[in-house]
């Protein structure tokens, strides 16, 4: 099969559907994935009705069509499967679908719905403008019913509040920022520019508390909410941008950590493979998920263990693109050199990856997929609950009503740092 972009061959949808087809018989003779997400399932299913009798090849448009806007990108059947590459099989699945998802796109154009969704710059920064008045009009009933029918948001996701002062312009008014002979680059991601600015002032605070210099290169959405609805040209143009702002500082010698999974898995993984750079791959090779980074520092005796605060009983969800890097479980170990610390990792599913969870099409879904989460929370009975990324604080948030702090926040009152 081609996963390279820049082959004709990826683009052409026939051959898209002879490899779905190809992959999917795979998958019906292997079965691994089932119940790990939706899109086996309903993959499973489809192939034991006795119109198709387990022949991939009687699939039709539509079946393969549902099988591939059904996966939200999780990427942990990659990690599941026994035929990746260098299997001569050489199946990646979660790319097989970005690649779907790519060549309808192009062939039949970028959804309104994905347009809206994949713009996550332009809807942060009119939020955060219009803040809190925009924030208001998130509540009320007749705002959320025209969101659903233009942009296709469902009504009833509670969506991530806006501020009028976003991280980067805390960050760069800052009279007291720190200088160091190390320095480290934040990527700060949108969810914290613009959503939830006091993780990032958390993971300064933290970083500074450790001896460390921030440097806050400029830097757009990493692309993953454009990919998600098959719109590349637009993911490529943030891809560069971001490569051509962080491949210098990395060619410095300096780390690029990262505060979100989703943005960093994009970092490491997509960036090299989607532009294909030699600035990328220099990209991918310097960038950390930020409690991956911290770890590394206590790993080499270089990370202030003086905790002054105790933090309890922590229920700390694991994030599906955290699993997908294969670093292992980074923050559970953070939290654990806090005395006292009581974490309880649950590895279960939030079932809103990107931009899937918050379409009409797919929210009840996400949070059928979600409540094994949520009860593995109520289960834990914590004092605080903790998840790296922000997509699933908020469905935690809506499944359980208790509001999910990220690691670094935790630390930064471990250390009795100030949250302003």
């Amino acid at each position: 099969m081609t996963l390279d972009i820049r082959s004709e061959e990826f683009w052409d949808l026939e051959k898209v559907g002879t490899e779905l087809k190809r992959v999917f018989d795979i998958c019906n003779g292997c079965r691994r994935c089932f119940n790990l997400c939706p899109s086996f399932n309903d993959l499973f299913t489809t192939l034991d009705q006795e119109a198709v009798d387990g022949d991939a090849e009687k699939l039709g448009d539509r079946d393969l069509k549902r099988a591939v806007d059904l996966c939200y990108q999780c990427k942990l059947c990659y990690n599941h499967c026994p035929y990746t590459s260098p299997h001569r099989w050489a199946i990646d699945f979660p790319r097989l679908m970005l690649r779907s998802r790519a060549a309808e796109a192009k062939a039949h154009g970028v959804s309104f719905q994905d347009r809206v969704l994949g713009n996550t710059d332009l809807v942060g920064k009119v939020g955060s403008l219009g803040a809190p008045l925009s924030n208001w009009a998130n509540e009320l009933a007749i705002h959320r019913a025209f969101l659903q029918a233009v942009a296709g948001i469902h009504k009833g996701r509670n969506l991530p509040k806006f501020h009028r002062e976003t991280f980067s312009k805390w960050f760069h008014r800052r009279s007291d920022r720190k200088r160091a002979e190390e320095k480290v680059v934040l990527f700060a991601t949108c969810p914290v520019e613009y959503n939830d600015p006091a993780v990032g002032r958390a993971a300064v605070r933290v970083l500074e508390h450790n001896g460390l210099e921030l440097l806050h290169p400029p830097q757009r959405c990493c692309g993953m909410p454009y990919l998600d609805g098959g719109a590349t040209d637009e993911a490529l143009a943030q891809i560069e941008f971001n490569v051509r702002s962080l491949a210098p500082l990395a060619r410095a010698g300096h780390s690029i950590v990262v505060p979100g999974p989703t943005c960093s898995y994009m970092l490491k993984r997509e960036y090299p493979w989607l532009s294909g750079s030699e600035d990328a791959k220099l990209v991918a090779d310097h960038t950390l998920d930020l409690s991956e980074y911290l770890v590394r520092r206590h790993q080499a005796g270089k990370l202030d263990t003086n905790f002054v605060n105790p933090v309890g009983r922590i229920a700390y969800h694991l994030p599906c693109h955290l699993k997908a890097q294969n670093i292992g479980v980074k923050s559970r170990d953070l939290l654990a050199l806090i005395p006292g610390a009581d974490v309880q990792v649950i590895e279960k599913c939030s079932g809103v990856d990107g931009t899937w969870g918050l379409k009409k099409e797919y929210y009840e879904l996400s949070m059928k997929v979600a409540a094994p989460l949520f009860d593995g929370i109520e289960g834990a009975r914590p004092d605080v609950t903790i998840t790296d990324c922000p997509l699933a604080a908020l469905q935690i948030a809506q499944g359980t009503k208790r509001q999910p702090k990220h690691p670094v926040q935790l630390l930064a009152r471990a250390y009795g740092l100030s949250e302003e």
